[in-house]
């Protein structure tokens, strides 16, 4: 099926055509029967062509076309349907085309999803379209760059609530004699000019909630945004609404002030919608999130920063992306890097966090350092050539790299010159289409300086870049001379790829226990070498800092005596930021094997008992643990995870009662059960209700953790787990059984999780998702057998399932964790030699596949070349 439209296609006909307005009605009227494959869906387009009986072809994957009526004749569907393209013959200059059809509930998150709920049966329905889904639903030109004003209708049953980007204007009633139930009919107003892949429709029996902002703005002008919350029904009790209408009130106000700007979509809503495939979707006027963020048990701080951050980033793209959109996904990062930077000062600036900078270098920035390491990486400006790679482009390059960078172009070129950029990007390209040129050029106008050399140094250059300071010290122990050399190798071209960096140099010596920052000087780097004759004749400290304050994007490299001060004392730093750099920067190295899995846990070991940073800890424990199951060795790893395990225990049972690092440390452990059943007698008090760790909230969530740990340790039985989700018939709990289930080491429990993984449709996909990880859990000997079968498969997978269930099918079923044998190269282990098998016989397959195929073997080279380098 031609579903994968290409670049040169999409150019070409946005050369041809300018679409002026979308017309669309859907017909949801029987969603809640699950006998009803899909939906009544009809779309009214107006456009221009500029070439006069030139061809064209709209975009609609549908079930059937039942009509299509081009400038008042009617076209054969099938003569004009060819897949998932409508042909339209002949244009004139100015055309109307009416396409009528019935178009599919999805169970993938793509398109329109429809999910009944277990707790009561309810139905609830919700779009999902970045990047090209809206075909899905409705017939249209798939692309960003064909901008258009959408007005859309919806037929649903009349005691729902139903909303779209556009405010409702009207609510018709009616009767469906079919059915015999009473149905209505909401109307919307027209939206601005946006791109199709930004339209939504949600509709089911929501729960909803009110507010409003107003605020004014920088020509002395009010301006009143209605804002509104919806969420399942049965989630209402836990929905914090205050909380989330303040963090938007916030933002609103922080955003009109930084872009003067006024936010130009009217209403201001946010849905938090079940089995959603991303954290959020930036759809204006009515944002889409993943209900994960309503908090049923005891949440951390940490989470609530992170559903602020991803409100924040989500209310970005209203300008970045929304209000200006990339003509094309090789400038995806023209939305992705700036709301994943302003998400983050927004959550620092707006919302008073003193964390949210240390987060985003424990969590983003350290995404992006591993996603950059691939043999996938890329630009940020991206070289995307259809659909398919844009699908896979939406990774930690695009959104983390770029923000990092971004961050970066702030302390290079001022915070005053890079806001009055995006105010006049703003205000030229409003409701437009922009490429990079455009963003250099309000950049150049705002700093005076000629952007494209740093463009093309930052932005058109793959690699993570590496500053290391080489140090001499006079007899009296002070610096004789610092030179930061600077190594920086594009993995795509093998060529030198120097970049300019402001970085800050921070000096920290130990005062009273802790290491102080004593002095700091900015530095600017512009080549391999740069000489800091600041510091000549400065006493050395205990650790020099290379880029304090996490300003630039690059590995660190220590001196032998910085090294060693973080090995014993990096908790000893009283600077979080300062914290968390050295903390990536151990973890770089252990990820590069050039620091041991037993020298890393011993420096966690050091760190985490004071770490009063919840989401620091998280990471620092979460790394710990992946160190040991994938880096150590195979002759230390049982000894090192026991002395890993025994340690995150006793940091459980010393943590204060009730405390957010309470739960950290709690959930750490049950990460570490699934590998181990030393604590499962504990596991087992805290489930049965024993106060065994008194203060610790044994709830939902956790219970499914320490469930699933036990089930992989053979711990749990069936009857178990069963009477656990008889006490949470929710969809998290459903989805929390099936990982417990099937964690459980019986091969013919794999054997069911893999038939249903590999070969069924009735997952969704977060219980495609659950079941991959419990197949996942267990002794590698139980996935042995599926090794051929797998390599077997995938190439099936990919062409008969949509790409969002085939990513998830392939990547989570590769595997992935394997231990090396002993004196057996890591080069020559049966997995890389069945993945090079695999792509060499392949070299025709689809390129997002084997974009996924190379990762997956890459993160297992890793670890193997680990293993083989401790084992000496």
């Amino acid at each position: 099926m031609n579903e994968n439209l290409r670049r040169d296609e999409a150019a070409h006909r946005s050369s041809l055509l300018s679409v002026d307005s979308y017309e669309v009605h859907l017909d949801l009227s029987a969603a809640a029967d699950p006998e009803a494959a899909g939906f009544l869906s009809q779309s009214t387009v107006r456009f221009t062509c500029t070439e006069p009986g030139s061809d064209t072809f709209m975009d609609f994957i549908s079930g059937e076309v039942h009509s299509v009526t081009l400038n008042g004749s009617e076209l054969d569907p099938a003569v004009v349907v060819d897949g998932a393209r409508i042909n339209l013959p002949e244009l004139a200059a100015e055309n109307t085309v009416t396409v009528t059809g019935s178009a599919l509930y999805s169970r993938s998150g793509e398109g329109m999803h429809r999910f009944t709920d277990p707790a009561d049966g309810e139905t609830y329905l919700y779009t999902q379209y970045e990047p090209a889904d809206a075909r899905r639903v409705f017939a249209n030109f798939e692309q960003p760059d064909l901008k258009a004003s959408f007005t859309f209708s919806v037929t649903a049953p009349s005691g729902w609530i139903v909303a779209s980007n556009g405010a409702e204007v009207s609510r018709t009633g009616e009767t469906t004699p079919a059915a015999g139930e009473s149905t209505a009919v909401w109307r919307f107003a027209p939206t601005e000019r946006i791109s199709t892949y930004i339209t939504t429709v949600l509709a089911g029996p929501y729960f909803s909630a009110t507010d409003h902002w107003s605020g004014t703005l920088s020509d002395g002008s009010t301006l009143e945004i209605p804002l509104g919350l919806y969420c399942r029904a049965s989630l209402a009790s836990a929905f914090d609404t205050d909380t989330i209408f303040d963090v938007t009130k916030r933002g609103l106000g922080y955003f009109h002030e930084r872009f003067e700007y006024p936010y130009p979509f009217g209403k201001y809503e946010q849905a938090f919608v079940p089995e959603y495939n991303l954290g959020a979707m930036e759809n204006p006027g009515l944002v889409t999130f993943t209900e994960s963020y309503i908090f049923r048990s005891k949440a951390t701080h940490d989470e609530y920063e992170a559903r602020a951050n991803t409100i924040l980033h989500e209310m970005a793209h209203m300008w970045f992306g929304d209000l200006v959109t990339m003509f094309w996904w090789d400038d995806l990062w023209l939305k992705e890097s700036f709301a994943d930077y302003m998400g983050a000062l927004a959550v620092a600036e707006a919302t008073g966090s003193a964390t949210s900078w240390v987060s985003f270098a424990n969590r983003r920035k350290a995404w992006a350092y591993l996603q950059d390491q691939l043999p996938s990486t890329h630009p940020i400006t991206a070289d995307i050539v259809d659909l398919e790679a844009a699908k896979q482009n939406f990774d930690g390059i695009t959104y983390a790299k770029g923000a990092s960078v971004l961050k970066q172009l702030v302390a290079y070129a001022g915070s005053d010159a890079f806001f009055e950029a995006a105010r006049a990007y703003f205000r030229t390209h409003a409701f437009g289409n922009t490429r990079l040129a455009d963003l250099l050029s309000a950049l150049a106008d705002a700093t005076g300086q000629d952007m494209t050399g740093w463009a093309r140094q930052w932005l058109q250059t793959s690699g993570v870049p590496s500053l290391g300071a080489a140090v001499t010290v006079d007899d009296d122990g002070a610096y004789h001379s610092v030179v930061i050399h600077q190594d920086a190798i594009d993995p795509v071209t093998g060529e030198s790829a120097l970049r300019p960096h402001q970085i800050r140099l921070g000096l920290y010596s130990r005062v009273a226990g802790s290491l102080i920052r004593t002095g700091a000087v900015d530095v600017r780097i512009e080549g391999a070498l740069t000489e800091v004759p600041e510091l000549s004749g400065t006493l050395q400290p205990d650790l020099l800092l290379i880029n304090d304050d996490d300003l630039t994007y690059a590995k660190i490299r220590f001196d032998d005596r910085s090294l060693a001060t973080l090995l014993t004392s990096v908790g000893q730093l009283e600077e979080p930021l300062a914290r968390a750099v050295c903390q990536a920067a151990l973890w770089s190295n252990t990820r590069d094997a050039a620091l041991s899995a037993a020298d890393y846990v011993g420096a966690v070991q050091l760190a985490a008992p004071g770490e009063t940073g919840i989401g620091a800890l998280q990471v620092m424990l979460r790394n710990a643990h992946y160190a040991v199951e994938h880096y150590a060795s195979v002759d230390v790893r049982d000894q090192l995870r026991e002395r890993l395990f025994g340690f995150v225990v006793e940091g459980l049972r010393a943590a204060k009662p009730a405390s957010d690092l309470q739960l950290v440390w709690a959930r750490a452990a049950a990460a570490l059960g699934r590998h181990s059943d030393t604590q499962s007698g504990l596991f087992r008090a805290l489930l049965d209700g024993q106060d065994s760790v008194p203060g610790l909230a044994v709830d939902a969530e956790l219970r499914w953790l320490l469930w699933q740990a036990l089930a992989a340790q053979a711990h749990a039985s069936a009857e178990d787990l069963e009477a656990e989700l008889e006490r949470d018939r929710t969809a998290a709990g459903k989805a929390g059984f099936t990982r417990a289930s099937t964690s459980i080491p019986d091969p013919a429990i794999k054997e069911k999780a893999w038939q249903e993984a590999v070969f069924g449709t009735r997952l969704s996909n977060e219980l495609l998702s659950a079941t991959i990880a419990g197949f996942a859990e267990g002794p590698d000997e139980l996935r042995a057998p599926y090794l051929e079968q797998y390599f077997a498969e995938i190439g099936r997978v990919w062409d008969t399932r949509g790409i969002e269930m085939a990513s998830r099918i392939v990547r989570g079923l590769f595997p992935g964790s394997q231990d090396l044998a002993a004196g057996v190269p890591a080069e020559e282990h049966r997995v890389l030699q069945a993945a090079d098998g695999w792509l060499a016989e392949h070299h025709g397959a689809p390129a997002a596949l084997r974009r996924i195929v190379l990762e997956e073997r890459d993160h297992l080279l890793r670890s193997l070349r680990a293993q083989e380098l401790q084992a000496r």
